[in-house]
């Protein structure tokens, strides 16, 4: 089998910081010492002198290929974890939407054979997109056959993919019962809809008014009545893209909860000032949640240094300007929702986080990389530089610089929220299980292939 040897490694993992050189045989690592030397001229060697060498990434939330009424996410499963990969990313959990009525099960097989593009492996998520009894026997099947023990509600997205709170409800009760994990995008879908009919009546419909029919507090209270109902069927769940100071105070009230928060870079970085225009470029920022204000910046970086909030994810769902987000160009509801950040993640943090010391290098790990891991249950082969762990390694130039732009970027869309970002510290190697795949620059993914990771319910 293939050898590769990395010396003079400063390897950061998110319980510590040590220096010691790895060997890699075939796609795990196999030693971690100080001073290993190979006279066996068929091994590579890397010298990571001056650089830091972190777990490959593992982003928990992208959305790659998703069907919409205007056409998929401009980033299909190849496309997509190439860019995850120049940003040192090296593996992700993406989704299963099944339609209305659609058996889980089937829903699954047809999405795996999507995701076999993948350059990187990949887990799921289930979306529990309608509720039956039916779906309790086979949510059932897919924690105890299919490796599925994470699944996705949806309460805003009413009279498409979202549910009720009484469906969410049910759904928690058959999930806690095998120990498995519910994730929740909250807003409250009828607020939302009933906001924007009004917004609409009153011929309020260019894109800033999406941001004004999904309010902070739309978000809040949706969190607030997950979170009692979690207490109430002893249901672990995880809160996606938390974007608002009063969605952290809420959060913080319930402590007898099981309960894991999710940010993302650009509820870090930018604010509602973007929609500050009616001029229609103003799409690209059409998330849902949609931007805050510049305190809930700071508060969800605050949450971030006090070790509140367990992982920065992307939610990657970028839709180009033309031919997709201009479908609601005279109707922001049309707007289909998203943006990409996967390539980015890591640099952002590390240059807005770690540089200016509101994180330390193993939290920015633990970000990253490992909660991810240990929440979703993956922790036997990623998030940690360990023997016997999968060799998904990341060499990390702290020096390197680069400025975001459309025009260097990997991922396929035709804008960018971050144009004009200035980075320092990229990766430089990426190993995405003991092979080099992106070097200086260059993507040398076209003999690798991600395989599914079939995930164990965490005790």
């Amino acid at each position: 089998m293939d050898k590769l040897l990395i010396q003079n490694a400063k390897i950061i993992n998110a319980t510590g910081i040590i220096e010691a050189d790895i060997l890699i045989e075939g796609s795990k690592i196999i030693r971690i010492e100080k001073h290993l030397y190979s006279d066996d001229l068929s091994v590579k060697t890397i010298d990571a002198k001056g650089k830091y060498v972190i777990p490959g990434g593992l982003d928990p939330h992208v959305h790659l290929d998703l069907p919409t009424p205007a056409g998929n996410s401009s980033d299909d499963f190849y496309t997509g974890s190439r860019a995850a990969l120049a940003g040192g990313t090296t593996s992700i959990i993406d989704f299963v939407t099944p339609s209305k009525g659609e058996s889980l099960i089937k829903a699954l097989h047809d999405r795996k054979a999507v995701a076999s593009a993948s350059c990187i492996d990949y887990a799921l998520h289930m979306g529990i997109t309608w509720w039956d009894a039916s779906l309790a026997r086979e949510i059932e099947y897919c924690i105890k056959h299919e490796g599925i023990t994470s699944f996705k509600t949806y309460l805003a997205y009413k009279g498409s993919i979202g549910i009720s709170y009484d469906e969410l409800f049910e759904v928690m009760k058959v999930v806690a019962k095998y120990n498995g994990l519910v994730t929740v995008h909250c807003e409250d879908g009828d607020k939302v809809l009933a906001r924007q009919i009004e917004l609409i009546k009153e011929a309020k419909t260019s894109p800033r008014y999406h941001a004004v029919s999904r309010p902070a507090d739309f978000e809040a209270e949706a969190v607030e009545k997950v979170l009692k109902m979690a207490l109430e069927t002893n249901c672990k769940v995880y809160l996606v893209h938390i974007s608002s100071a009063l969605s952290i105070e809420i959060i913080k009230k319930y402590r007898n909860v099981t309960v894991f928060v999710e940010t993302c870079p650009h509820y870090l970085l930018l604010n509602e000032d973007v929609y500050q225009s009616d001029d229609f470029s103003i799409a690209k920022f059409v998330m849902s949640p949609p931007l805050r204000g510049k305190k809930d910046n700071e508060i969800l970086w605050q949450q971030l240094t006090e070790n509140f909030i367990d992982t920065v994810a992307t939610d990657h769902c970028p839709f180009n300007l033309k031919g997709q987000k201009d479908a609601g160009k005279n109707n922001f509801v049309r707007i289909p929702n998203g943006a990409g950040s996967i390539e980015y993640r890591n640099s952002l943090l590390f240059t807005y986080g770690v540089l200016t010391g509101k994180i330390s290098l193993q939290q920015w790990v633990a970000l990253t990389s490992f909660n991810a891991a240990e929440i979703f249950g993956l922790s036997q082969s990623k998030g940690s530089i360990e023997i016997g762990k999968d060799a998904d390694i990341v060499i990390w130039n702290p020096e390197k610089e680069q400025e975001i732009s459309i025009s260097n970027q990997y991922q396929r869309c035709d804008s960018n929220i971050y144009e004009g970002f200035k980075l320092k510290g990229m990766a430089e190697t990426v190993i995405c299980k003991g092979n080099i795949v992106f070097d200086n620059n260059k993507l040398m993914t076209d003999t690798i292939n991600g395989e599914f990771m079939f995930r164990e319910i965490v005790k």
